[in-house]
Protein backbone atom coordinates (compact mmCIF):
# COMPACT_ATOMS: atom_id res chain seq x y z
CA UNK A 1 0.00 0.00 0.00
CA UNK A 2 2.99 2.44 0.38
CA UNK A 3 4.48 2.30 -3.22
CA UNK A 4 0.55 3.15 -4.22
CA UNK A 5 0.79 5.88 -1.54
CA UNK A 6 3.60 7.02 -2.77
CA UNK A 7 3.27 6.78 -6.54
CA UNK A 8 -0.14 8.17 -5.83
CA UNK A 9 1.56 11.05 -4.03
CA UNK A 10 4.06 11.83 -6.83
CA UNK A 11 1.56 11.59 -9.35
CA UNK A 12 -0.63 14.60 -7.48
CA UNK A 13 2.24 16.47 -7.39
CA UNK A 14 3.93 16.55 -11.05
CA UNK A 15 0.11 17.63 -11.87
CA UNK A 16 0.18 20.45 -9.51
CA UNK A 17 3.21 21.27 -11.17
CA UNK A 18 1.52 21.19 -14.69
CA UNK A 19 -1.25 23.10 -13.78
CA UNK A 20 1.30 25.98 -12.29
CA UNK A 21 3.67 26.40 -15.38
CA UNK A 22 0.27 25.77 -17.96
CA UNK A 23 -1.94 28.76 -18.93
CA UNK A 24 -5.25 28.90 -17.56
CA UNK A 25 -7.26 30.62 -20.17
CA UNK A 26 -6.67 27.04 -22.69
CA UNK A 27 -9.91 25.37 -23.14
CA UNK A 28 -7.88 22.08 -24.32
CA UNK A 29 -5.69 22.21 -20.95
CA UNK A 30 -8.25 22.28 -18.31
CA UNK A 31 -10.01 19.33 -20.37
CA UNK A 32 -6.93 17.43 -20.58
CA UNK A 33 -5.89 17.77 -16.58
CA UNK A 34 -9.63 16.59 -15.50
CA UNK A 35 -9.03 13.69 -17.87
CA UNK A 36 -5.74 13.01 -15.76
CA UNK A 37 -7.45 13.38 -12.67
CA UNK A 38 -10.18 11.19 -13.47
CA UNK A 39 -7.92 8.98 -14.76
CA UNK A 40 -6.03 8.99 -11.51
CA UNK A 41 -9.45 7.89 -9.65
CA UNK A 42 -9.98 5.14 -11.71
CA UNK A 43 -6.61 4.24 -11.37
CA UNK A 44 -6.53 4.49 -7.18
CA UNK A 45 -10.22 2.65 -7.00
CA UNK A 46 -8.59 -0.28 -9.23
CA UNK A 47 -5.77 -0.35 -6.82
CA UNK A 48 -7.99 -0.56 -3.83
CA UNK A 49 -10.14 -3.58 -5.95
CA UNK A 50 -7.14 -5.49 -6.55
CA UNK A 51 -6.06 -5.09 -2.76
CA UNK A 52 -9.59 -6.90 -2.04
CA UNK A 53 -9.05 -9.62 -4.74
CA UNK A 54 -5.49 -10.17 -2.96
CA UNK A 55 -7.30 -10.75 0.39
CA UNK A 56 -9.93 -12.70 -1.00
CA UNK A 57 -7.82 -15.29 -2.52
CA UNK A 58 -5.61 -15.34 0.40
CA UNK A 59 -8.51 -15.69 2.96
CA UNK A 60 -9.87 -18.36 0.75
CA UNK A 61 -6.22 -20.50 0.45
CA UNK A 62 -5.93 -20.10 4.20
CA UNK A 63 -9.82 -21.67 4.50
CA UNK A 64 -8.89 -24.38 2.11
CA UNK A 65 -5.69 -25.55 4.14
CA UNK A 66 -3.01 -24.03 1.92
CA UNK A 67 0.20 -24.12 3.63
CA UNK A 68 2.10 -21.74 1.86
CA UNK A 69 -0.18 -19.08 2.84
CA UNK A 70 -0.92 -17.96 7.07
CA UNK A 71 -3.15 -15.95 8.89
CA UNK A 72 -0.50 -13.59 9.06
CA UNK A 73 -0.91 -12.89 5.73
CA UNK A 74 -4.22 -13.21 5.36
CA UNK A 75 -4.38 -11.07 8.09
CA UNK A 76 -1.84 -7.98 6.53
CA UNK A 77 -3.85 -8.64 2.91
CA UNK A 78 -7.36 -8.18 4.47
CA UNK A 79 -5.76 -5.21 6.58
CA UNK A 80 -4.39 -3.28 3.50
CA UNK A 81 -8.09 -3.53 1.59
CA UNK A 82 -9.19 -2.17 4.56
CA UNK A 83 -7.16 1.21 4.89
CA UNK A 84 -7.56 1.38 0.78
CA UNK A 85 -11.44 1.47 1.07
CA UNK A 86 -11.63 3.78 4.31
CA UNK A 87 -9.05 5.98 1.91
CA UNK A 88 -11.65 5.63 -1.02
CA UNK A 89 -14.63 6.16 1.35
CA UNK A 90 -12.93 9.46 2.44
CA UNK A 91 -12.06 10.74 -0.80
CA UNK A 92 -15.37 10.52 -2.12
CA UNK A 93 -17.19 12.29 1.11
CA UNK A 94 -14.31 15.04 0.49
CA UNK A 95 -15.48 15.50 -3.20
CA UNK A 96 -19.39 15.23 -2.22
CA UNK A 97 -18.80 17.74 0.57
CA UNK A 98 -16.12 20.42 -1.97
CA UNK A 99 -18.94 19.60 -4.55
CA UNK A 100 -21.87 20.58 -1.60
CA UNK A 101 -19.80 23.99 -1.46
CA UNK A 102 -19.51 25.40 -4.61
CA UNK A 103 -23.10 24.20 -5.36
CA UNK A 104 -24.22 26.59 -2.59
CA UNK A 105 -21.90 29.85 -3.84
CA UNK A 106 -23.72 33.15 -4.72
CA UNK A 107 -23.22 33.54 -8.50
Amino acid sequence: MNTIENSLYTQMQSMSLEALNKPSNNIEVANNSSNKFGDLLVDALNSVNDLHKVAGKKTTAFELGDRSVTLADVMIARSKAGIGSDAAIQIRNKAIEGYKEIMSMPV
